[in-house]
């Protein structure tokens, strides 16, 4: 019977080292950031937005970006809103959305994402500068 101990705890170390769930990320190993940060005045400007793993400075695909909003919060107007839409992906990693940027100033796009596998939300607020 006791020739059969060390097999038993073998079989313990390696079950047990399957058993342990893996760590997941925080929401503050992610970063999102905006390609540029100043735009003219008028409709139709694009907003690409890059989800950064901060760990290893690289591109997240797949993640799913949500509640987007665009105001002018930091000009003391939060109510000035406009309308972003999220548009077609064409580079891993990076999410683009169009807006009317109706009026010249600051404006403070709001934006969070879902990492796949990852139980935090990542969120970003970024102040872009709308130029006459």
């Amino acid at each position: 019977m006791f020739h059969l101990l060390p097999r038993f705890l073998a079989a313990l170390v390696v079950a047990a080292q399957f058993s342990v769930p893996m760590a997941q990320a925080a929401a503050s190993d992610y970063s999102l950031v905006l390609a540029q940060t100043k735009y003219p005045f008028g409709n139709g400007a694009i907003l690409d937005v890059a989800l950064i793993d901060t760990r290893t400075n690289t591109p997240v695909d797949g993640a799913i970006l949500f509640a987007t909003r665009m105001d002018m919060e930091p000009d003391g107007m939060e109510t000035m809103t406009t309308p972003i839409v999220a548009l077609p992906i064409e580079k891993p990693g990076h999410y683009r959305f169009s807006t009317d940027l109706t009026m010249d100033g600051n404006w403070r796009f709001s934006v969070a994402a879902k990492v796949q596998g990852e139980a935090e939300t990542v969120q970003a607020q970024i102040v872009i500068e709308v130029l006459p």
